[in-house]
């Protein structure tokens, strides 16, 4: 059931021409082949994102979005868990949401989306809405306003532009009183910096140090061959994935195009150098990959499931993958690994609501500060999804990806450690 369900609204892609049966669907999962895994991809990105827009839009979010929250719960407010459901989800569907309106079936999801989208904005800050967000209290709502506008960034065409001038002000407002939290010095610098780059992205007035500060600590973190440490302390985990390099390679971004101020370095330098360390960063992800779609369960925050792809998607997206992964080898080996977590039985409720969990619900994987709003960082993994359906992402013959090849006694590239 679970599967007939994810892959029931398949023929949204350009490839198809009807409704997939379940037992053609589920074939084109298994199978890999161009348009189908599209297919794939945007019914995973339709099944999240359907229930939280549809209610959201309606100011209905808090009322129905039941909470889940882990066993070793910290005791902070809850409330918090909205922001990061809205906030973690809009950030890995913006770059879908900015493609070109269209008449196809996808195009018209898209359209209905985007409206649904614009309108939660509207509520998130609306001291009248049921559904506004948790801007005060707990430092948590910085972490997350971080993904609130990121999505902002990343497609702001259709996500700011189209925003009445109270809504931007009420937002504008909200991130900027987000500066009254003391960072830690962790992954928390790049949140505090990710919103100064999106004030300073639409002309607003934006605090240089803490960007500045950020890229040097993030900087002085690099412990090389493309792993960053999250604080003093080198963790074995995915935050290089969650937070690091994408958040790190976006801020230096808007530096570059917007002239940003930068002390005694040059921000096209920095971007660079971050780029190509993203993308070695990368090459250890799709190597991860095991042929039938696994990878390694480490780290904290394993419930955030396929976000751990967000580099090598982010990198699709821009066309900046690095010449030893072309791009049909990264599509086939997320798409494998895409399936074999979201295959599992349970991932959703039954009102179709993510669970905590990293193959299905296993509360007990939860952190102290995880709720089931935390999740729906997992559309990170989507990003790729930013590239239209003839893009030859999406339509060159799949490739066997590197473990798929080493297991098959196929030829396959060795690896060494690089310098950057």
């Amino acid at each position: 059931m679970q599967r007939r369900n994810f892959m029931r609204a398949a023929a949204l892609s350009p490839a198809a021409s009807g409704l997939l049966a379940a037992g053609q669907a589920a074939a084109a999962a298994s199978a890999g082949t161009p348009g189908q895994e599209r297919a794939h991809m945007l019914n995973l990105l339709r099944q999240m994102a359907e229930p939280v827009l549809g209610l959201m839009s309606k100011g209905e979010l808090k009322k129905k979005f039941t909470l889940e929250l882990s066993p070793t719960w910290d005791g902070r407010d809850p409330s918090v868990a909205y922001l990061e459901c809205f906030g973690r989800l809009i950030a890995g569907i913006a770059p879908w949401l900015a493609l070109p309106a269209d008449g196809t079936p996808e195009g018209q999801l898209r359209q209905r989306l985007q409206q649904q989208a614009l309108q939660s904005y509207a509520n998130a800050v609306d001291p009248k809405s049921p559904d506004l967000l948790t801007w005060k209290g707990h430092g948590q709502a910085l972490v997350d306003s971080a993904y609130f506008t990121n999505a902002l960034m990343r497609a702001p065409k259709v996500l700011w532009d189209p925003l009445d001038a109270t809504t931007k002000g009420r937002i504008v407002a909200a991130i900027k009183g987000l500066r009254r939290i003391e960072v830690p010095y962790i992954n928390w610098l790049l949140f505090a910096a990710m919103n100064e780059a999106w004030l300073l992205s639409i002309g607003e007035e934006s605090d240089p140090m803490r960007m500045n500060g950020a890229i040097r600590k993030i900087n002085e973190w690099y412990v090389g061959d493309g792993w960053i440490k999250d604080g003093q302390d080198f963790h074995f985990d995915y935050y290089g994935a969650y937070v690091m390099h994408p958040m790190l390679v976006e801020i230096l971004e808007v530096l570059v195009a917007r002239k940003g101020p930068f002390w005694n370095a040059k921000p096209e330098e920095l971007l660079a150098q971050a780029t190509k360390r993203a993308q070695r960063y990368g090459e250890h992800l799709e190597r991860f990959i095991g042929p039938e779609g696994s990878y390694p369960p480490i780290g904290r925050s394993l419930t955030y499931r396929t976000a751990v792809f967000q580099p090598l998607a982010l990198l699709a997206w821009r066309k900046q993958l690095p010449a030893s992964l072309p791009e049909s080898q990264v599509r086939a080996a997320l798409h494998a690994a895409h399936v074999a977590i979201w295959d599992g039985p349970s991932n959703f409720t039954q009102d179709g609501f993510l669970t905590i969990g990293f193959r299905g619900r296993q509360p007990e994987l939860g952190d102290w500060y995880s709720n089931n709003g935390s999740m729906y960082i997992a559309t990170a993994g989507l990003l790729a999804l930013g590239l239209p359906a003839t893009d030859s992402y999406w339509t060159s013959p799949a490739q066997d990806w590197t473990q798929k090849k080493a297991f098959s006694s196929q030829r396959f590239p060795k690896d060494y450690p690089v310098s950057y």
